[in-house]
């Protein structure tokens, strides 16, 4: 590896348990699955980068207390360490260490931790903050607390290379919400990776053709999982949101991809 090769971690954002049909349409409506949130750091030459900041700490001692009434259909099921922050103490970094924080999306489980990288600049798609900021989205998976933290938020209505390298490209995936976005991540070892979020949570509503109950919009969500088809057949891997099976299979904390 050369001295300006990036690296990437995929850390725990936390754990949520919730009804196996938002994404398994054949699930039984009693069928609760425990699904991983994921988040992405790449150490990359010019700054350090978290895509997705995972669950608030506090929603594992006490969710309703943060999320309100929707904390009784998606349920933690995370010790009180497992977040963001501890993942990256583990690797010898501190909240300040983070340069940029990109949000996927501004659902809870994807920007809960935005408020701890106080030092960092933030990047969300136009889009999702003026939905976020509708007084009509609070409690429906958008909480004011989670992303509006007094910091400026950059935002982006199209394709972005982060550090003008083709190293990070952040490009819009619309779909599970107005303004959700992915980032295609190039590795010098470990080749392409597409981080795709909850453009595609499972592998499975992939592979047939599913669009979540939890989309906003099932004609572009199906546009992006084309795209993300498109991305996958030049060679990309797609690291999925939520997906529990891939989550197990994946190389995690310290073992970094490079």
């Amino acid at each position: 590896m050369t001295a300006t090769a990036m690296k990437m971690h995929v850390l725990s954002g936390g754990k949520l348990k919730l009804r196996a049909a938002t994404y398994y349409p054949e699930a039984a409506r009693d069928d609760i699955v425990t699904f991983p949130c994921s988040c992405i750091l790449l150490r990359h030459p010019q700054g350090n980068v978290l895509f997705d900041s995972g669950c608030h700490p506090a929603v594992a001692t006490d969710a309703e207390a943060r999320w309100g009434g929707l904390a009784k259909s998606v349920v933690p099921a995370m010790a009180a360490d497992d977040n963001v922050l501890t993942e990256i103490g583990r690797l010898g970094l501190k909240p300040d260490d983070i340069d940029l924080v990109v949000n996927s999306h501004l659902h809870m489980d994807h920007c809960g931790c935005n408020e701890f990288f106080a030092k960092a600049s933030f990047v969300v798609h136009a889009r999702e903050i003026e939905v976020a900021d509708d007084l009509a989205s609070e409690g429906k998976g958008y909480f004011r607390a989670d992303w509006d933290v007094g910091r400026p938020i950059e935002t982006i209505a199209a394709e972005r290379d982060v550090f003008g390298d083709e190293r990070i490209v952040l490009l819009p995936l619309p779909g599970h919400t107005p303004g959700s976005i992915g980032a295609l991540v190039a590795l010098e070892r470990s080749g392409h990776f597409l981080l795709a979020a909850d453009a595609l949570s499972v592998r499975a509503n992939l592979e047939r053709d599913i669009v979540p109950k939890n989309s906003w919009n099932a004609d572009l969500f199906r546009q992006s999982l084309a795209e993300i088809r498109r991305i996958e057949s030049l060679g990309a891997t797609v690291l999925c949101g939520h997906d529990p099976e891939q989550w197990k299979s994946l190389k995690k904390g310290a073992e970094a991809y490079d």
